[in-house]
């Protein structure tokens, strides 16, 4: 049963919801946050969400304080860094996982990993859809706080991402730990949507995107689940 929360981030309040694993407090949590254009509740963030709770997750996800406020115009790292942290930390009291797990898609997991650059301590990094670079703009490398993360990190991007073109990040994984696994899947693009003549579909892309997951936390954090 889902339990709905609202956190306060400075003088500012969002909302937030933990959809909680099935084997309860002791599976690890998951601190999920949206992308630029989304919220908590956009259609690619409850898909993502629903595939990541096949794993037997505590998930939590939330509104940044932008969004909150129905803006379309993102707040500064800084802030969306120090909203990630706050509502961890209020998921680690409410839930006693001894396990936390940061991460989210496209500009949430970006602002999870420089948050754990700084030096955030978390069990792991779950980076899904990571924007290397802005659309179009190949030379704004989104990567220069990536080689600080010692802590195991999984990142998932599509072969179609325009935000994360596959030979700039194989440059940028080149310079990075052996704690990196990096999955691609083929023909999805930033939102892993694959088109019909791909010979694929987007549900297939999710159920990858969940045994991807899978396997990492098993590795990592000694998950066994597989995707239902």
């Amino acid at each position: 049963m889902m339990v709905s929360w609202r956190i306060g981030i400075g003088a500012d309040v969002v909302s937030a919801t933990l959809e909680p694993a099935s084997s309860g407090a002791s599976a690890p949590l998951l601190v999920l946050a949206h992308g630029a254009g989304g919220h908590m509740a956009d259609r690619g963030m409850l898909a993502l969400s629903a595939t990541l709770a096949a794993l037997d997750l505590n998930i939590v996800r939330f509104n940044f304080v932008y969004r909150e406020k129905a803006s379309a115009r993102p707040d500064p790292m800084p802030r969306l860094m120090e909203c990630v942290a706050a509502v961890a930390a209020h998921a680690v009291a409410q839930v006693g996982s001894p396990t936390l797990l940061l991460g989210g898609r496209s500009m949430g997991g970006r602002a999870a990993s420089m948050l754990v650059a700084d030096g955030y301590n978390a069990s792991g990094l779950m980076l899904y859809a990571y924007p290397l670079h802005p659309a179009g703009q190949t030379a704004k490398r989104r990567d220069a706080h990536l080689p600080r993360i010692a802590i195991p990190v999984l990142c998932v991007n599509g072969t179609r991402d325009t935000l994360c073109e596959q030979p700039l990040m194989d440059e940028t994984l080149a310079r990075l730990g052996s704690n990196w696994m990096m999955h691609w899947l083929e023909a999805a693009d930033h939102s892993f949507h694959v088109t019909k003549a791909s010979g694929r579909t987007d549900r297939e892309v999710l159920e990858e995107v969940g045994t991807a997951t899978a396997d990492w936390l098993a590795r990592v954090v000694n998950v066994v689940h597989k995707p239902s």
